[in-house]
């Protein structure tokens, strides 16, 4: 499990870095100004791994472009970043990001509750494109919770999975302990509902005894 801090502002990544992240993650969908731009003040600010998204606005973010388009806002970020994730709708640039050493994050958000079927053919559609699938859901009730821990726990790793909004955020906590390979977290302005501060997070870990499972 590894922390990822959501940013929409680069200067937010020296307080992230201090407050334990593993990763960085810039929401290009929610930064202001030149994209690359601030990708490239990320870089120059921190060693950590750095994770590019455009989040489209069908799965909760604020990009409304098409695939070219999205390819078009992706290229002048790829030399400085190691990981950029794709939905299935922009798939098809997946090729053309890896052939820049840039790690895939196949990602997948539903506002609903899919099957434990449907979870492992999503799983296996985004890997077909991807590195690491990134699945994340809405849950209604609290057996859809146990049902992501099942899927996470027997899912082929590695894998990602996480919740949407306030009503069942304990499951970003818990899913990790289960074998979700990162945890979102702000580092002062959440980028989502739900989303816990880096500091809360290493300190649930640390009482849930999951720094052992750290490099599961």
């Amino acid at each position: 499990m590894r922390i990822v801090a959501s940013l929409t502002d680069p200067a937010l990544v020296p307080a992230a870095a201090a407050a334990g992240a593993d990763l960085v993650e810039l929401r290009l969908d929610l930064m202001e100004g030149d994209c690359a731009e601030g990708v490239l003040k990320c870089r120059q600010q921190t060693q950590l791994p750095i994770i590019a998204t455009l989040r489209s606005a069908e799965e909760g973010g604020k990009y409304f472009g098409n695939a070219e388009e999205w390819l078009r806002a992706i290229q002048p970020v790829l030399p400085h970043v190691d990981f950029v994730d794709i939905e299935q709708r922009f798939s098809l640039h997946a090729d053309t990001v890896r052939a820049q050493d840039v790690t895939v994050i196949a990602s997948f958000h539903t506002q609903g509750m899919p099957s434990l079927f449907e979870l492992f053919g999503r799983e296996r559609e985004l890997r077909a494109y991807g590195d690491i699938p990134k699945i994340v859901v809405t849950p209604r009730h609290e057996e859809d919770i146990i049902e992501m821990i099942a899927f996470t726990h027997a899912a082929r790793k590695p894998v990602c999975t996480g919740v949407m909004g306030e009503g069942f955020r304990y499951a970003r906590l818990i899913l990790p302990l289960f074998g979700s390979e990162f945890i979102y977290c702000h580092a002062g302005v959440p980028t989502a509902a739900g989303q816990y501060s880096i500091g809360e997070a290493k300190a649930a870990m640390g009482l849930l005894g999951a720094g052992a499972k750290k490099e599961t």
